[in-house]
C-alpha cells in the first residue's frame, strides 16, 4: 500500500486531462447538431450561442485551476473538489448524481454509436442496433479493464480518426468557399424563441469538460495537468467549433443545414472520414464516461459516504476500480435494453449543469472564507469568477429545461438533506468552518460599529462549573436561558503553574468538549490555568467573550456542601467571588437543583410545568422575568405557565396587581399575578407557594457575608425545601420594551441635529447683525440734505431706533453663540466630535 500522501498516478498532462476531455467535447452535437444550429439561426446568432455556451466551461475551468492549484486533488475528481471544500453532504450529493449520470452517458453514448453503425451499414431494426451497442458496452469494458493508460493508448488512435475527420471537412470547405452564401447565412434570427432551442441543442456540447479532472487518482502532478489540460481542451475546442460553424456557413445554404444533419459529409474532402469521426466521437466519449464513473464510485466507496458502496472501494492493479467498471457497464446495458429514454437524458444532461453550478460555488465558496490556507498558484483568479459561473450555470440549467432543471435539483437536495441529518462522521476538513469564521469576523465588526441598544440584549452566559457530577444540569439549564438568542461559555480553572499545570489543562479541555458533544450541547468550553482561583475569576470575567459578545451574566452551581459553616475558607472564596462578579456589573445567577429534584423537573409534563418569579418591580425582578420568557421558547417550556408573586402590604393588594399587570402589558409577556400578605414566617411563605413550580426565580441580595432573599432570609435555610431555584441578581438594567427611538444612536442623531440648527442659527443672527450694522453705516454717511429730505418724506431716520435695533440683534447673535457653544459640547460628550474640531461655520 502506498505511503499516505505517496501518488501512484503515472499520466500526464496530454494523455490524462487533454484526451478525455476534449474527446468529450467534440462529440455528436459538433457532427450532426452544430449545422442545424447555424440554419436555424444563422452564422451570428450560432457564434453567439457558441460563446455564451463556452462561458459555463470557461468560469468553471477557471474556478477548477483555483482548486486544483490549491490543494492535492486526489482520486474522485470533481466529488474530491466539492466534498472538500463544501463538505460532505454536498460533496456526496455531487458525487452520487454525477456517477450515475456518467454511467448512463455510457449507454447513451453506446446507443448513438450503433445508431451511427446501422445507417453506415443499412441494417434496420431496434434489435440490430441493441446488439451492436451492447457489444460497443463490451469492448469499451475490455478497454477499461486493462487501465487508464491502456484507456488513453485507444483514445490516442480515436483522436486521430477526430482529427482526420476535421482536416477533411476543413479542406473540402475551403474548396467550397463562397463569400456570397457567408454573408447571406449570416442572419439574423427570426425568433428569439429559435434562437434559445438552438442554445439548449447545442449546450451539451460543452458538457464533457470534466471527464479529465476525474482521471485525478491517476495523474502524476495533477496540479499541474488538471489547469494546463482542462484549459487546453476547453480553449481548442471553442476554436474548433467557431472554425466549423463558420466554414459550414460559407458553404451552405441554410435550408441545406436544417433539412441535413449530416451536411458536413457534403463538404468534406473524404466523406467517409466524417462517419469515421462520428463513430470516433461516440466511442470516445463513451470510454471517458466508462474511466470516469467508477473512480467517483470507488471515491465515495473509500470515503464510506454511503455504507452500501463499501465494496466498490476495493481496486484492482494501478488502482483501476474494476468492481465500479462492472457496474458501470451494467448500468449502460440497462440502458441500452431499455430503449428510448428521453426523460432520463434531460435529467442527466441537467445533474452535470448542476455539478458545474456547485463547483464554482464551492470555489467561491473557499475563497469566501478568506483562510490563509487558500493560497491558488492561479494568480488571476478573483472570486467573482466563480461566482459568475455559479450563477450563469443556475440560469442556464432553468431555461433550458425548466422542468428537468427542477428535478435535478430536487434530487440533488434529497440526497443531501440525507446526508445531512444521517450524523455521517466528518472525515476531513472542508472550507466551511473557516468561511463561517470569516462571516463570524465580518459580523462582529458590523454589530461593533453600530452603537449598543437595550433591545439589542441578550444573554452572554459564563458558567463556571469544576464539578462534572452537576455540570449537565447547569449547562441544560444555561441553553435554556439562551432562548435560542444567547451564547454559552462553560468554564474550568486549574489552580496550579509549570509543566503539570498545562498538562492538566490540556486533559480538562478534552474532558470538557467530550462531556458537552455527549450531552449535546451548544457551550463553548474554556479552562483557564491561573495561580490561584482568586486571581483568575475577575481576569475571566473581564476577559471572556469578543466584541459585542462580551459575556453579562455569570452563572454557578449553589455549592451545598460548603454552605453550612459560613466562616469556612470554600465558602468565603465562593462568596468572595461572587461579589467581585457583581461589582463588574455582570448578572448573577446561582443554580441549584440536586439529583431527584431535576428528575422530577424532566418528568413533569411540557404543558404542567409552572415558572415562579418573586416580584418586586427592580431591575432584578426585570431580569428575571425577561429569563422566564426566554425558557418559554425552548420545546420543554413553551407551554410553562409564568406567574408573579407580588408580597403586598394590607390595603396595597389591587394596586400592586394592577402594576404588575400593567408592567406585563407593556412588555408583552404572558403571566399570571398572584398577590400574597407578607407572613410573620417569611421563609415559610416561599416554600409554601412555590413547592409546586418547576422552577423558582428567586432575588439575591448580600448581607454580613450572607446570602439573603428579597426578605432577608438565609437562602441556605430555604434552598434544600425548593424546586430547582435561581438565585438571581441583575448586575444590568434590562429594558424589556426598548424604544428603537431610544438609544445611543438616538441621542448622538439629536445632538447631530442640535449642532447643525445651532450652526444655522448663529449665521443667520451673525448675517441679519451685518446687515443691520451696513444700513446704519450707510445712514450715517448720507449728507444733510438727504437726511432732510427724508424727514419731509416721513421716514423715521432715528439714530436711537436703529441703535437698539443693533442691540437687540447683537443679543441674538450672543445667544446664537452661547446655544452653538453648549452644541458642540454635547457633540464633543457623545464622541461626534473631537475637542479641537470646528463645526463648518461658528463663530470667530
Amino acid at each position: 500500500m502506498a505511503a499516505a500522501g505517496m501518488r501512484t498516478g503515472r499520466l500526464g498532462t496530454f494523455g490524462g486531462v487533454f484526451t478525455p476531455s476534449i474527446l468529450t467535447i467534440l462529440g455528436l452535437i459538433l457532427f450532426l447538431r452544430l449545422g442545424y444550429v447555424v440554419g436555424a439561426v444563422g452564422l451570428g446568432e450560432a457564434l453567439l450561442i457558441i460563446l455564451l455556451a463556452s462561458t459555463i466551461s470557461v468560469l468553471t475551468s477557471i474556478s477548477m485551476a483555483a482548486i486544483a492549484t490549491n490543494l492535492e486533488v486526489r482520486s474522485g475528481g470533481v466529488y474530491y473538489i466539492i466534498s472538500r471544500t463544501l463538505g460532505l453532504p454536498f460533496g456526496g450529493a455531487i458525487g452520487l448524481v454525477l456517477y450515475v449520470a456518467q454511467a448512463i452517458s455510457v449507454g447513451f453514448y453506446c446507443v448513438g454509436f450503433a445508431e451511427g453503425i446501422a445507417s453506415l451499414a443499412g441494417l434496420e431494426g431496434g434489435y440490430f442496433q441493441q446488439l451492436i451497442a451492447a457489444t460497443a458496452v463490451f469492448v469499451m469494458l475490455a478497454i477499461a479493464w486493462f487501465g487508464a493508460e491502456w484507456a488513453t493508448r485507444v483514445q490516442y488512435v480515436v483522436m486521430s480518426l477526430l482529427a482526420a475527420a476535421l482536416i477533411s471537412f476543413g479542406i473540402g470547405a475551403l474548396n467550397h468557399w463562397n463569400p456570397a452564401t457567408l454573408y447571406e447565412n449570416m442572419g439574423p434570427v427570426r425568433d428569439w424563441g429559435d434562437l434559445w432551442i438552438a442554445f439548449a441543442i447545442f449546450f451539451p456540447a460543452v458538457t464533457g469538460f470534466t471527464q479529465g479532472v476525474n482521471m485525478s487518482g491517476d495523474l502524476a502532478d495533477p496540479a499541474r495537468s488538471i489547469p494546463r489540460g482542462t484549459a487546453m481542451a476547453v480553449g481548442l475546442s471553442i476554436v474548433v467549433y467557431l472554425s466549423v460553424a463558420i466554414l459550414l456557413a460559407a458553404t451552405l445554404r441554410r435550408s441545406d443545414l436544417v433539412a441535413d444533419y449530416g451536411a458536413m459529409k457534403r463538404v468534406a474532402a473524404f466523406a467517409p472520414l466524417i462517419d469515421a469521426g462520428i463513430v470516433a466521437a461516440t466511442l470516445s466519449s463513451a470510454l471517458a464516461s466508462l474511466l470516469g464513473a467508477p473512480r467517483i464510485l470507488q471515491s465515495l466507496a473509500k470515503d464510506r459516504v454511503f455504507s452500501w458502496l463499501l465494496p466498490f472501494a476495493e481496486a484492482g492493479p494501478d488502482n483501476n476500480p474494476r468492481r465500479g467498471l462492472i457496474l458501470t457497464a451494467g448500468t449502460a446495458l440497462a440502458i441500452v435494453a431499455l430503449g428510448n429514454l428521453n426523460l432520463i437524458a434531460a435529467v442527466v444532461s441537467m445533474f452535470f449543469v448542476v455539478t458545474y453550478g456547485l463547483l464554482n460555488y464551492a470555489t467561491y465558496f473557499e475563497a469566501r472564507g478568506k483562510s490563509p490556507s487558500f493560497r491558488p498558484s492561479l494568480r488571476l483568479y478573483r472570486p467573482w469568477i466563480s461566482l459568475l459561473g455559479g450563477l450563469f450555470s443556475l440560469g442556464v440549467m432553468l431555461a433550458i429545461d425548466f422542468t428537468s432543471g427542477l428535478v435535478a435539483l430536487a434530487v440533488v437536495f434529497a440526497i443531501y438533506q440525507y446526508l445531512r441529518r444521517g450524523a455521517v462522521a466528518a472525515r476531513w476538513s472542508d472550507g466551511r468552518r473557516s468561511y463561517n469564521l470569516q462571516l463570524v469576523r465580518e459580523h462582529l465588526h458590523e454589530a461593533s460599529s453600530r452603537a449598543e441598544h437595550p433591545r439589542d440584549w441578550r444573554p452572554q452566559i459564563l458558567a463556571f462549573s469544576d464539578d462534572g457530577v452537576r455540570r449537565g444540569r447547569l449547562l441544560t439549564f444555561a441553553s435554556w436561558i439562551e432562548g435560542h438568542c444567547g451564547l454559552s461559555t462553560v468554564i474550568r480553572i486549574i489552580e496550579g503553574k509549570g509543566r503539570y499545570a498545562r498538562r492538566a489543562r490540556d486533559q480538562a479541555e478534552l474532558d470538557l468538549a467530550r462531556d458537552l458533544a455527549a450531552m449535546k450541547l451548544t457551550a463553548f468550553p474554556l479552562v483557564v490555568m491561573g495561580p490561584n482561583i482568586d486571581t483568575v475569576v475577575p481576569i475571566a470575567i473581564q476577559s471572556a467573550g469578543v466584541g459585542p459578545t462580551r459575556i453579562n451574566t455569570v452563572l454557578v452551581n449553589w455549592p451545598r456542601q460548603q454552605v453550612t459553616d459560613t466562616s469556612a475558607p470554600e465558602y468565603q472564596r465562593f462568596f468572595r467571588n461572587l461579589t467581585v462578579a457583581s461589582s463588574l456589573d455582570c448578572n448573577l445567577l446561582i443554580f441549584d437543583s440536586d439529583e431527584a429534584v431535576w428528575q422530577a423537573l424532566e418528568n413533569t409534563p411540557p404543558a404542567a410545568r409552572l415558572i415562579d418569579i418573586w416580584w418586586s418591580d427592580n431591575r432584578t425582578a426585570r431580569l428575571m422575568l425577561v429569563l422566564a420568557y426566554l425558557l418559554t421558547r425552548n420545546d420543554p417550556w413553551r407551554h410553562a405557565k409564568i406567574r408573579l408573586i407580588v408580597a403586598a402590604r394590607e390595603g396595597e393588594e389591587e394596586a400592586l396587581q394592577a402594576r404588575a399587570e400593567a408592567v406585563l402589558r407593556h412588555v408583552r409577556i404572558a403571566a399570571e399575578v398572584l398577590v400574597i400578605s407578607p407572613s410573620d414566617s417569611q421563609a415559610e411563605a416561599i416554600v409554601q407557594r412555590s413547592t409546586e413550580a418547576s422552577i423558582v426565580f428567586l432575588p439575591l441580595g448580600f448581607r454580613r457575608q450572607q446570602f439573603v432573599d428579597w426578605f432577608g432570609n438565609d437562602i441556605a435555610r430555604i434552598l434544600p425545601r425548593l424546586p430547582t431555584c435561581i438565585m438571581t441578581m441583575a448586575g444590568e438594567e434590562v429594558d424589556l420594551s426598548a424604544d428603537p427611538d431610544q438609544g445611543e444612536d438616538s441621542s448622538r442623531a439629536a445632538a447631530l441635529d442640535a449642532l447643525d440648527d445651532a450652526v444655522r442659527a448663529y449665521a443667520a443672527a451673525e448675517r441679519a447683525l451685518r446687515k443691520a450694522q451696513d444700513s446704519f453705516e450707510q445712514k450715517a454717511a448720507r449728507p444733510k440734505d438727504d437726511e432732510t429730505e427724508g424727514e419731509e418724506a416721513g421716514e423715521d431716520t432715528g439714530p436711537s431706533e436703529a441703535v437698539q435695533e443693533l442691540d437687540v440683534l447683537r443679543a441674538a447673535l450672543i445667544n446664537a453663540e452661547g446655544a452653538l457653544d453648549e452644541a458642540r459640547l454635547n457633540a464633543v460628550e457623545l464622541g461626534i466630535l473631537l475637542p479641537a474640531e470646528e463645526p463648518e461655520q461658528g463663530p470667530p
